[in-house]
């Protein structure tokens, strides 16, 4: 009987610390609680990783630095640790068996995250090499913590856009990168002779062609040849018109997608079959 209390009171724990961790339930406090600390953590992390980068700040309060590391790691670690430890309490069946369901959990996108938010930490001790920029992964954690989920329904939006204007989509990157090859080809037998240095092979000359069929311009390359202005500008004027068509392609689509919604809002359609309710 004490055997049975204490299996029972371990699987009411670990129901619990689940709770708290998946943040499922608004109305539980604790996990409210923990999610703004794990936010403000997380944030904490990322202006301590920038700030490293300032000697002028960094050497001072090194020491500081550290400590908030360690900190920090313990925090994450135990946290990641109960997740994976808790998952058999989840609500979906893939992740019940005590082992199999720990290992799926373990290579979810969410659970990977939160793995390489703490081994830049203890891979310097193993291998040598200072990973702390990877740091800047915690970031993403927000991603999971501020459930996403609320957004679903955009992104099952973005999803059908895709799936619906994938041959547009092709045809439009294929038409970018055929011409972007011309192009580099061309601007290359033109510029060569006149800037061996900056016009040296046709690879490298894509560098330029991106930045000018992008109309972004921060190559640092242009012609200096009348004939290689002359095609310059005319490629600026084509990449104008090429870049912008996938989107025109996703504005179309995401008008097709909202007049969908619209017309199954009005007409109570069912949005998975299609057909009247």
């Amino acid at each position: 009987m004490p055997a049975n209390n204490f299996v029972c009171m371990t699987r009411k724990f670990k129901h619990e610390v689940f709770t708290v961790l998946d943040a499922e339930d608004h109305h539980n406090k604790v996990s409210h609680a923990f999610n703004i600390f794990l936010i403000v953590l997380i944030l904490l992390n990322v202006v301590a990783v920038s700030m490293e980068t300032v000697d002028s700040f960094y050497k001072p309060h090194e020491q500081a630095f550290y400590a908030f590391e360690v900190f920090s790691v313990v925090v994450f670690t135990i946290e990641y640790l109960l997740r994976v430890w808790s998952v058999t309490s989840s609500y979906k069946a893939k992740y019940a068996h005590p082992v199999w369901g720990r290992i799926r959990f373990m290579f979810t996108f969410s659970s990977l995250i939160d793995f390489f938010a703490i081994i830049p930490f203890y891979l310097p001790m193993l291998i040598g090499f200072d990973l702390r920029f990877i740091r800047v992964l915690r970031l993403l954690r927000l991603v999971r913590i501020l459930k996403v989920s609320r957004y679903m329904h955009a992104s099952h939006m973005i999803t059908n856009v895709f799936k619906a204007k994938r041959e547009e989509l092709i045809i439009s990157l294929m038409l970018i990168i055929f011409l972007m090859v011309i192009v580099s080809s061309v601007m290359f037998y033109v510029e060569h002779d006149a800037q061996p240095d900056k016009f040296a092979s046709i690879p490298e000359t894509m560098w330029w062609s991106v930045s000018t069929l992008t109309t972004a311009g921060y190559s640092g390359m242009y012609p200096v040849t009348a004939l290689g202005k002359t095609l310059a500008s005319v490629i600026a004027i084509l990449g104008i018109g090429l870049v912008a068509l996938p989107a025109g392609i996703f504005a179309s689509g995401f008008s097709e997608e909202v007049r969908k919604l619209h017309e199954q809002h009005e007409k109570k359609l069912c949005p998975y079959c299609g057909k009247e309710q």
